[in-house]
């Protein structure tokens, strides 16, 4: 194998595919990333076996064939070369190990076989879709916050993605929910998308998707089956295992009876959260909300630290009500709103409450209230 290609290239596809790689891996191959030539382009594929990462780069192929590399060595070396640089890659005829060389660099790195590199994209996909790369950033800039880090309730531990018709409409829906809080976001349905079926997406693929869609202005083709999930950027493609658990029925914690509404300045509101949270435990972090007519009085205390409080004008003129929230978590979902309004629906200091743009938004968030 002999191949030559541009550092800059080089260095972004290993860029996108080593942050698959694990650090530390009991398996010696899912260190490396495997790297094939042929025709005029280098193909990189890097797994933990959870998921999969591929990009194809143009190069200047002198010899076909294909290896594998420790895949952060790998990227190390080639992020410390110049700009500008060309990087040779030659793979003696024993494939036992690849000569890197750059300018008046010269590395030498223990090689794998190919033969011994795992493929987890096989297999047939039954819905296939495509998306613009806003509207997918969209479902899952909005969620991603409310994603459970406990291990124990794993089929929290992503974003279940799931079609529903609303109003005769089918609507493409992203959830997410640690049991505090619940994220919804939904945007119609494209063609394709109806039937999929409901597919958790892990935390870790949700993460690299994000970063993929920062380096697009493309459309993204999607595509799921019952336990794998596909999203092709064009010449990088992600393929992942999806959770195989049960995702709860979320729509039973929305609720439906809160009549008490609240409007409030998005940006008053959340930089007065801050300022009180200020003298907040880090255990507790609970602010309360004391709501009367045409005010919101918000204030923290702390025996250790003392007490805070601000007031704010706001447009609300049902029953008086104090409830107390984590401040953390209305700071987060406050971020995630785009109006310069925010609608917050009560029904008492016990009750669940959702917090939106306005009426009908396509993001909508459910927030469990504390004891305060």
């Amino acid at each position: 194998m002999k191949v030559t290609l541009e550092r800059a290239a080089l260095l972004k596809s290993l860029g996108h595919v080593h942050r698959v790689v694990e650090r530390r891996t009991t398996i010696p191959i899912l260190s490396n990333v495997l790297m094939r030539a042929d025709g005029r382009s280098l193909l990189l594929k890097a797994t933990d076996l959870d998921l999969e990462v591929t990009e194809t780069s143009p190069a200047d192929v002198g010899m076909g064939g294909a290896t594998t590399l420790p895949a952060h060595t790998l990227y190390e070396i080639v992020r410390k070369l110049p700009d500008g640089a060309q990087v040779s890659l030659d793979a003696g005829a024993d494939g036992g190990q690849m000569l890197i060389k750059s300018g008046r660099s010269r590395f030498t790195l223990q090689c794998l076989p190919e033969s011994d590199f795992p493929d987890i994209s096989a297999g047939e996909m039954t819905h296939k879709f495509t998306l613009p790369a806003g509207d997918l950033k969209k479902l899952i800039e909005k969620t991603q916050f409310a994603i459970s880090n406990e291990e124990t309730r794993y089929y929290l531990n992503g974003i279940f993605m799931h079609t529903a018709e609303v109003d005769k409409r089918v609507m493409l829906r992203a959830v997410a929910t640690d049991g505090h809080r619940l994220a919804r976001v939904e945007i119609p349905a494209p063609d394709g998308a109806k039937g999929m079926p409901g597919a958790i997406i892990p935390r870790k693929a949700v993460a690299e998707v994000l970063k993929l869609i920062e380096d697009t202005d493309k459309d993204v083709a999607i595509e799921f089956s019952a336990n794998k999930a596909r999203f092709n950027f064009g010449d990088v493609v992600l393929t992942t295992k999806l959770i195989d658990g049960t995702f709860p029925d979320y729509a039973r914690v929305i609720p439906a009876n809160n009549d008490k509404r609240l409007t409030v300045e998005r940006g008053d509101f959340q930089r007065a959260v801050d300022r009180v949270s200020t003298i907040s435990s880090e255990r507790g972090r609970a602010v309360k909300l004391a709501l009367g007519e045409g005010k919101l009085v918000l204030s923290v205390t702390n025996p250790d630290a003392g007490t805070a409080i601000e007031e704010l004008e706001v447009d609300y003129d049902s029953a008086p009500l104090d409830i107390g929230f984590n401040a953390r978590y209305l700071l987060d979902i406050a971020q995630q709103l785009d109006s310069d309004t925010a609608l917050f629906r009560l029904a008492d200091a016990g009750a669940p409450t959702i917090i939106q743009d306005r009426d009908g938004a396509a993001a909508l968030y459910v927030l469990m209230p504390m004891r305060v």
